[in-house]
């Protein structure tokens, strides 16, 4: 591993915090717009039904696999700008 990936791991840690944060907002708003109430269903919550805790979880899982997968690239990318190199591989 040369030395540009192993300086991108504490960047990379911190876009992926970043990036957690962007999905909760993202999801947060998502939820807002389309469940019912402000906050998304739990599992364990008994006055929700079957069906709005599953909406809840796919929306959820759709949401932070995409924002995750747009920011880590991104980071990707600009690292890969600025160094030269790849940080993934």
């Amino acid at each position: 591993m040369n030395k540009a990936k192993v300086v991108y791991k504490p960047v990379g840690v911190v876009v992926g915090m970043a990036g957690g944060a962007l999905a909760t907002a993202v999801f947060s708003r998502i939820w807002g717009r389309v469940g019912s109430g402000d906050e998304a269903p739990q599992p364990l919550q008994r006055d929700r039904g079957w069906g709005e805790v599953l909406l809840a979880a796919a929306l959820q899982g759709a949401v932070f696999g995409l924002v995750r997968a747009v920011v880590e690239r991104g980071g990707a990318e600009g690292w890969s700008r600025v160094t030269g190199s790849w940080p993934g591989d």
